[in-house]
């Protein structure tokens, strides 16, 4: 009786001892594992490739100050490459792998298809750029959010930018029919150049992959009244060559756009002798005169990677881990809804600039303001933030 009463404790012991050897440790003790969906090739590759190098600073800083509830943090990325389908399998991989969040590919159409994922996984989903409005809680669950501003004010930045501090009233839109982001982005920013009484001459189209704008070229070109500025929602590589086609027509109009312009590859196509007078808005800008925290991000940017950092899009990588960092900590857990809850209650104060999400019901909208860019000889000036009075509806 005795030897019987002893097995369950010995069991129990073996277990324990098993667990240990193959290299297991407590569950509090584990790393929090930050898992990214995002694009290393691709279209997209271009956004998220930045912004792996800005969350693997911040995962090193929140590391050496003991890491998140006193357990460190785990970065692994797994290329979704630009592609939904591929999006969709990563996400699963990465919920399977224990991920306590996920960071997705910086679009909808191919960062969403992660998120769907993770909000059934009951895990936060948060992106660092993606910007359709469709990005949020209502189209992909109470789980999922981005960091960056939705296109309702970045179409409504630049329609204010051209209509109220340049005195511009008439404009030409030519919208890529690529993704949603390039087709949403036009339409509010048409709508809100209408409300505040501009007027849109003609709206145009074009299909990234085509590398011909000459159709739509000859169009403005015969048009019986010519517009203050060409507003141009595209994407690279095609955006460089729509600008460079412009310009070597002899149009000097100003060329507006969204943060799709806010990209290295386009400076570079488009040199000193086309990037003149084209003006977006994007996350923020890599200089103290939009955020003095900027000059000691790059100081630790350097001392990590040897270089100066050289896109903004390295800064919302690095902004949305510590998002999560201080959601997980107001919230005392890793556990999704109260992660979610926590992010819809508080307020972060980013190197991409101030943000308040409203709730799940309303769609996890951002409030926050947009940088305003100007190219001169094809480098960027930053030239103020502006937050839109008003909003079209998403």
């Amino acid at each position: 009786m005795i030897r019987f009463a002893r097995i369950p404790s010995l069991l129990i012991m073996v277990t324990i001892l098993l667990t240990a050897c193959a290299g297991g440790q407590p569950a509090a003790e584990k790393p929090i594992l930050i898992g990214g969906a995002l694009a290393l090739t691709g279209i997209n590759a271009y956004v998220d490739e930045p912004a792996v190098r800005g969350i693997q600073l911040a995962v090193d800083e929140i590391n050496a100050k003991g890491g998140i509830l006193g357990r460190n943090v785990e970065f692994v990325n797994l290329d979704s490459k630009s592609d939904p389908v591929t999006s969709s399998n990563v996400g699963v991989q990465l919920v399977e792998r224990g991920a306590n969040a996920i960071i997705p590919a910086a679009d909808f159409d191919m960062g969403g298809p992660a998120c769907r994922e993770a909000q059934k996984a009951g895990i936060v989903c948060i992106s660092t750029t993606a910007s359709s409005p469709l990005f949020g809680s209502e189209a992909l669950g109470d789980k999922v959010f981005t960091l960056s501003m939705w296109n309702t004010t970045m179409g409504a930045a630049t329609a204010e930018y051209a209509f109220k501090e340049k005195g511009w009233t008439k404009v030409w839109v030519v919208t890529d029919t690529f993704i949603d982001y390039t087709k949403s982005l036009s339409r509010y920013f048409i709508e809100q150049f209408k409300t505040l009484g501009g007027t849109v001459l003609f709206e145009d189209t074009y299909t990234q992959g085509a590398q011909d704008f000459s159709a739509q070229l000859a169009r403005i070109q015969s048009s019986a009244q010519q517009p203050d500025f060409i507003y141009v929602s595209s994407y690279m590589p095609d955006l460089g060559t729509i600008i460079r086609t412009i310009r070597e027509a002899g149009i000097q109009l100003p060329i507006v756009g969204g943060d799709t312009y806010d990209d290295p590859g386009l400076f570079e196509a488009v040199g000193a002798d086309y990037g003149n007078e084209v003006y977006f808005d994007t996350h923020g800008f890599l200089s103290a005169e939009a955020n003095p925290r900027v000059t000691d991000f790059t100081t630790a940017y350097v001392a990590k990677f040897g270089k100066d950092p050289e896109a903004v899009w390295i800064m919302p990588g690095y902004d949305v881990v510590y998002v999560l960092a201080k959601a997980m900590e107001k919230a005392g857990t890793t556990d999704g809804a109260k992660v979610a809850k926590a992010m819809e209650d508080m307020e972060f104060d980013n190197l991409t600039g101030h943000l308040d999400w409203s709730d799940a019901a309303s769609g996890h909208m951002p409030t926050k303001a947009a940088a305003i860019v100007r190219l001169t000889a094809g480098v960027p000036k930053f030239l103020g933030w502006i937050t839109p009075a008003t909003l079209p509806a998403p």
